[in-house]
């Protein structure tokens, strides 16, 4: 079952959602058919789930929005790039562990206060 946390991302919203967000943003780049795609779907729902607030975490479906695809080079999928102030900052290609995830996006969230 899919995280409520996780959003859906198209071409025609990609820079509204993604390029102006306040928050750093994770764009899972996927396609149905792609089974890597669908092992790392669990872990992008828990990483959706831990850093709702802090981290702003969503699906691209490359067949259905190629221009975007296209736009940042997605050779391979499943794919993750990060994104914060507009900017890619990082990124990783194929199926990764949360742990993975976790120190990708872990430089780029505001710290927490306690």
């Amino acid at each position: 079952m899919a995280s409520k946390n996780v959003l859906t991302f198209t071409d025609e919203g990609f820079d509204r959602e993604v390029l102006n967000s306040e928050l750093p943003v994770l764009v899972d780049f996927w396609a149905e058919w792609c089974g890597p795609c669908r092992m790392m779907a669990p872990t992008v729902d828990a990483i959706a789930d831990a850093y709702v607030g802090r981290l702003k975490v969503g699906k691209l479906n490359v067949d259905e929005n190629g221009a975007t695809a296209m736009r940042y080079n997605i050779r391979g999928i499943p794919t993750l790039l990060l994104f914060k102030g507009g900017r890619v900052v990082d990124q990783r290609v194929g199926a990764i562990g949360r742990a993975e995830v976790e120190r990708m996006i872990a430089p780029h969230l505001a710290a927490v206060a306690s």
